[in-house]
């Protein structure tokens, strides 16, 4: 039931970004960068580029906490060994 969910919500997914940027195809915008201006930017480029870029973001600031974590569960597992689990079986 959840590998049946997992599919028909990423078919879905698709479907809406299909959806998206068959709606919005001819759509240009302008895009002030702050140090430049972009003209006749396509909007789905826009909002597909906001959506790639927060994720970046967002894989950057996790790989801090999940080496701390992956730390502290590196020695956990070292402290909780024994020499006598590794012989004669």
């Amino acid at each position: 039931m959840t590998r049946l969910a997992s599919v028909l919500g990423l078919v879905l997914l698709a479907l809406g970004v299909m959806w998206f940027a068959a709606l919005n195809g001819g759509q240009r915008v302008t895009l002030d960068l702050g140090f430049t201006v972009l003209y006749y930017v396509p909007v789905t480029l826009v909002a597909f580029g906001g959506l790639l870029a927060g994720m970046l973001i967002m894989f950057v600031a996790g790989i801090r906490s999940d080496l701390k974590v992956r730390r502290i569960l590196r020695g956990r597992l070292s402290d909780s060994s024994s020499p006598e689990l590794g012989e004669g079986g």
